[in-house]
């Protein structure tokens, strides 16, 4: 990040100097008291449970001495500091955000998606290493607040960004977009995340669909036309629709998977009257898509398909996301960072590729759901029933629907078991697993199933 004087800050947020000099510098934000040092802006947050100005006094005991405030009531607390009074400092930082962003003058990519949006984020800037300086979210800042952080880490050697948009509501992505103004956009996926918040798939998709809220002619929204939500999208709009999916009319077209489980996959993409076999080290069918979606956008940016390849030949994924461990002979698939019912099964069906003596799952608790959840979680347990599984384990009360659709599915209920608690299941749980065993665990993040992960892992 560039330094700003807190002229340039008051005039950037429509903010008042309220203690300081204007000639006072800054080159970097912080949002959290407790790393925040001198030579950084900090700017307290009020979010649903938290005023950060509380924590005003101790940013100042670790040295700082810049803040943004939207309570006159602090003006006191730092009048022997710099400080800028702003209307709402979550505004006041988004503002600051987008005009630093714009002012590096790159070319912009944001991705969402219900589910494969993190992945997708990482193939593409994988991608776009091959040919420009890249930008990324960083670790998962997808949010109102982690999207700032990420635009304030690029700087001016950087040519191109990769922007993840994460939501939770109607009018999130727009926010984010509105600041990012990106040239292309990546809708990786329509499903049931949210739905307990959105009511519906129908609203899930408009609220996707906010990507293209700023879009006109020169953009290009880029989607999977294999969902059944967004292949309904007609090419009548301003924008300009690229299409990835099976089907011989999708202009990047998927076929000829080979699963290997968790050495990666390998499938032929056709674009241009041409075909590419495309390998990937990371596990999961599902991936094929998600790569066809961020080599079409790395070929609008510039990038050629091959330059593509290659650079998803270097990709690395971030967090729990089908990532492989092991310990004694026994094989990990920790898949612990997030969940849907689709992203479930895809994930067993990566168990059931992965060569092993045994194949387990540990399957916990999907979220937001709403009136969804017996249903969504019963569906998967029909689904396990279906494969040549070893054993099931179920943990959490929402789980059960797993436990209970996999047994009337036709699944030997020998070899599954319900757990209500991670305790519980603790409890049985020495001796359980041996060598040449491999065990998916997934559940979404509040379900905390990394604590089963490591519990294997420490034997």
């Amino acid at each position: 990040m560039r330094e700003f004087t807190f002229k340039e800050l008051a005039d950037i947020t429509g903010g008042k100097i309220v203690a300081g000099s204007g000639d006072a510098v800054i080159d970097r934000i912080s949002t959290d008291s407790r790393e925040v040092i001198k030579g950084q802006l900090f700017i307290p947050i009020i979010g649903e449970v938290h005023d950060a100005h509380k924590f005003i006094p101790s940013a100042m005991e670790n040295g700082c001495d810049a803040f943004f405030i939207s309570r006159e009531d602090m003006i006191d607390s730092v009048k022997d500091c710099n400080a800028i009074l702003v209307d709402d400092t979550l505004k006041a930082m988004q503002r600051l955000a987008k005009f630093y962003l714009h002012s590096l003058n790159l070319k912009k990519v944001v991705v969402t998606g219900s589910i494969g949006k993190t992945s997708t984020r990482d193939m593409m800037h994988a991608i776009l290493k091959e040919k420009f300086v890249t930008g990324c979210t960083m670790k998962n800042f997808n949010s109102d607040v982690g999207v700032p952080h990420t635009i304030f880490s690029f700087d001016d050697t950087m040519e191109a960004a990769v922007l993840e948009a994460g939501m939770d509501q109607p009018g999130d992505i727009d926010r984010l977009v509105e600041i990012i103004r990106p040239e292309i956009g990546i809708i990786t996926y329509v499903g049931t995340s949210h739905i307990e918040r959105l009511g519906s798939r129908e609203n899930i998709f408009k609220a996707k669909m906010e990507v293209t809220n700023y879009f006109g002619k020169g953009n290009t929204l880029i989607i999977n036309n294999d969902n059944d939500m967004l292949s309904t999208l007609t090419d009548d709009k301003e924008y300009e629709i690229v299409r990835a999916g099976s089907d011989e009319k999708d202009s990047y077209r998927v076929s000829d998977v080979d699963d290997f489980g968790e050495q990666g996959i390998e499938y032929t993409l056709t674009a241009g009257g041409k075909a590419y076999r495309v390998k990937l080290s990371i596990p999961g069918a599902h991936n094929a898509l998600n790569s066809a979606l961020a080599i079409a956008a790395g070929e609008k940016m510039g990038v050629s398909i091959e330059e593509a390849i290659r650079g998803l030949s270097k990709i690395e994924l971030t967090g729990r996301r089908l990532n492989i461990r092991e310990r004694d002979g026994i094989r990990v698939i920790d898949d612990t960072y997030n969940a849907s019912p689709e992203s479930m099964k895809s994930a067993v069906t990566t168990l059931m590729h992965t060569k092993a003596e045994r194949r387990i799952a540990i399957l916990g608790g999907i979220n937001e759901l709403g009136a969804m959840s017996d249903e969504g979680h019963y569906s998967v347990g029909r689904f396990v029933a279906q494969q040549d599984i070893d054993y099931l384990y179920t943990i959490s009360e929402p789980a059960e629907a797993i436990w209970r659709g996999f047994v009337e599915g036709g699944g030997d209920p020998e070899r599954a078991k319900h757990f209500d608690t991670k305790a519980d299941f603790f409890k049985i749980m020495e001796g359980l697993f041996r060598d040449g065993d491999v065990i998916l665990i997934k559940a979404s993040r509040g379900r905390e199933l990394e604590e089963v992960v490591e519990k294997i892992m420490e034997g």
